[in-house]
């Protein structure tokens, strides 16, 4: 078992295509090939977490956000982050971390907030851009249903609740191979016409690689002619956020004290009441004041996220309650997501919850 076999894995819960273009997920210390022993999973890598890492004979840390977010241009040891990168390399111990990619993952940090606060019928709050890609190709008319098929197998034609999904037009194609060229239908120097059908699917980014390969395997031409475009639709399963509604609505001050006991926080910063009951609650883990607009939007009662500003309260517009529950609060669960995850898959070794907290903010 590798350091590759468990990453592999964990990118089937969290892509690293669904990763924001500003983040530093993946493998941020170590290789790939390094033979494993344990797991070690946190919220935060600092130096305790690499001590705990060592002392439980773990030679990979799974943590949710990166050690290394902007780069490195030295290593001498000067700031906390120097001092873990530096200890990991000394113990050979590998730093993998998800962030962004487990944020946009419909089973991963919002949802998990959704499943500790009871939430039902949940829904992404905003999906994401970029992440559905559309592949035309064109095959001669006896190949065209190996072809489609092998593309649903490796991944493209799906569309919300339905699978191999493909549009098919029916046409003619023209081509003259030179004198290298080993022509599989027609011959060389000559113009040929072949009866062709024009296939059409799109697949997620995630998939573009095996997609790829089955189109190249499965294409019975020597030069394989395709299109291939990342389109501007929304991934209704991928995104940041996710809004579901509570099993019984309450009042807002019972939401507030029910939140603050079951998020397991000592504070709880709201903005002002609106005179309404809670049912429909959107929630996004970290920092989330960019998704205020987006929780009034979409009708919701109250939105529960982190680090919103002074300012930010007032957007509320007595419309909305807003509540800060803290960054690590609203993240604290992700570690247990990503435990009980792993140990359904791995059984040949440790998979360890840190029993650190490495919440920096303290409340008197």
């Amino acid at each position: 078992m590798t350091i590759k076999n468990i990453t592999n894995y964990i990118e089937e819960l969290a892509p690293l295509k669904y990763a924001e273009s500003f983040d530093n997920a993946g493998l941020l210390v170590g290789k790939y090939n390094t033979k494993l022993t344990n797991v070690l999973v946190t919220l935060d890598t600092l130096e305790e977490t690499v001590d705990e890492a060592i002392a439980k004979n773990c030679n990979l840390i799974v943590s949710f956000h990166p050690i290394i977010f902007s780069g490195l241009k030295k290593l001498n040891g000067n700031s906390y982050v120097e001092r873990v990168v530096l200890k990991a390399i000394k113990n050979d111990i590998a730093i993998y971390a998800t962030h962004t990619a487990l944020d946009n993952s419909k089973n991963g940090v919002s949802a998990k907030m959704c499943e500790v606060l009871g939430l039902t019928n949940q829904k992404i709050l905003i999906p994401k851009k970029g992440i559905i890609k559309r592949l035309t190709t064109y095959v001669p008319k006896k190949s065209a249903d190996v072809l489609r098929n092998s593309l649903f197998a490796a991944g493209a034609g799906n569309i919300g609740n339905y699978d191999q999904c493909s549009f098919n037009i029916e046409g003619e194609g023209t081509y003259r191979g030179n004198e290298h060229s080993n022509p599989v239908l027609g011959e060389k120097g000559k113009l040929h016409t072949e009866k062709e059908i024009r296939i059409s699917v799109v697949f997620e980014s995630k998939n573009e690689k095996s997609v790829l390969n089955a189109l190249h395997e499965n294409h019975p031409y020597e030069e394989v002619a395709y299109e291939l475009f990342t389109t501007e639709n929304v991934h209704q399963d991928i995104g940041m956020g996710m809004i579901g509604e509570l099993s019984v609505e309450m009042e807002e001050s019972a939401f507030l004290l029910f939140l603050k006991k079951t998020m397991k926080t000592d504070c709880v910063r709201h903005s002002n009441f609106i005179n309404k009951k809670i049912k429909k609650v959107a929630v996004l883990g970290g920092s989330g004041s960019f998704a205020i607009a987006n929780a009034k939007s979409a009708g919701a009662d109250a939105y529960v996220s982190a680090d919103f500003k002074y300012h930010e309260f007032f957007t509320a517009e007595n419309s909305i309650l807003l509540a800060d529950i803290g960054h690590y609060e609203s993240e604290q669960f992700t570690k247990n997501l990503l435990v009980d995850y792993l140990t359904k898959k791995f059984t040949n070794f440790a998979v360890i919850l840190s029993e650190k907290s490495t919440n920096p903010i303290y409340y008197i």
